[in-house]
């Protein structure tokens, strides 16, 4: 991936780094730095119809595809704090997290600027559903269950994965 990618010198003292690509030691002062993945919240949000709430890209990558409300989270900040910000920011709504979904691996960007992600998956219920698209969200549209976008439609591959595991968990709870 690219978090180490360039990195030529510490950031602390200026020295050279020996960089292996997944880790990058300063000989001067010792510091260490690792190629980590970037943790990610996704919201799937629900409306009181059981229908899911997608958003197009604005911005790359894959401008123009759907995805759900989210991002990377701030230094520092609880994963469920971030989820909402994310979601206000994209979309204006408030909500309450539902369910924790589910963590999926993936890829932000392309090479060589590439990031790895740790992307964690919440339901959110949302009382109000008249969101509006801002941030990095161009438009934003419900979708019932068996609505949804094709794959080739979605960003990101965990977009995908996500949406197959909650079409499946509402069947499972439809069925009980």
């Amino acid at each position: 991936m690219a978090l180490l990618h360039g990195w030529r010198v510490c950031p602390r003292c200026a020295t050279r780094l020996e960089n292996d690509g997944t880790r990058a030691e300063c000989t001067a002062c010792g510091s260490v730095y690792y190629a980590n993945s970037a943790p990610c919240v996704c919201a799937l949000v629900e409306d009181a119809d059981g229908r899911l709430l997608l958003g197009r890209r604005g911005v790359e990558p894959d401008h123009g595809k759907w995805d759900v409300p989210g991002g990377f989270l701030e230094e520092g900040e609880h994963p469920l704090d971030g989820l909402l910000r994310e979601l206000r920011e994209e979309t204006g709504l408030e909500g309450e997290t539902d369910r924790f979904l589910g963590t999926w691996m993936d890829v932000y960007g392309d090479a060589p600027e590439a990031v790895a992600t740790l992307n964690l998956y919440w339901t959110v219920r949302v009382a109000d559903p008249q969101p509006v698209a801002a941030d990095d969200v161009a438009e934003l549209r419900w979708f019932a269950p068996d609505e949804l976008p094709g794959r080739e439609e979605l960003a990101f591959s965990t977009v995908a994965e996500a949406l197959d595991a909650w079409v499946r968990t509402r069947e499972e709870h439809v069925s009980d």
